[in-house]
């Protein structure tokens, strides 16, 4: 069974399937993370949705570069969440099943490509407080900070 976290789903609401990449990032005792701005105003592990077609790797890939600027190594899968969430900046309801890898942030590559967001470093314990999503927060918690098997 997939833990979900966050809102109950909503009797009689639609949500729309989506699957998502995600990626704790440690470097020198801190985790690189990404604040989205608007609509949502939130501090984010760097990720977001696999295209048609696409290999949950490259959206990895992808994702972690469009959201921070840097390039990733050596992906990890850590395990799957999901939640329901309403999404304003596609005006969709969804069920969003969450895949969390562990990798390596090797390099800079310039800021992040996609409008909005801005790459952060934070202390692992100012993560797991100011994650906006409680499934995030709570793998940081867990395999980050006290290497419990997820």
């Amino acid at each position: 069974m997939i833990r979900r976290y966050g809102e109950v789903p909503q009797n009689g609401q639609r949500y729309k399937h989506r699957a998502g990449v995600y990626a704790i990032l440690p470097l020198a005792g801190k985790l690189l993370l990404t604040y989205q701005g608007d609509p949502h105003f939130e501090i984010q592990l760097p990720g977001g949705g696999i295209d048609p077609g696409e290999h949950p790797l490259n959206a990895l890939h992808r994702e972690v570069f469009e959201e921070t600027g840097w390039r990733i190594a050596a992906p990890r899968k850590l395990g799957t969440f999901r939640r329901f969430t309403f999404m304003p900046e596609y005006d969709l309801w969804a069920e969003k099943l969450c895949h969390i890898y562990l990798a390596r942030p090797v390099r800079p590559h310039g800021p992040p490509t996609e409008p909005g967001h801005l790459a952060l470093w934070l202390e692992p314990q100012d993560a797991v407080m100011k994650l906006y999503n409680q499934g995030d927060a709570d793998f940081v918690q867990r395999t980050y900070l006290t290497g419990a098997a997820v």
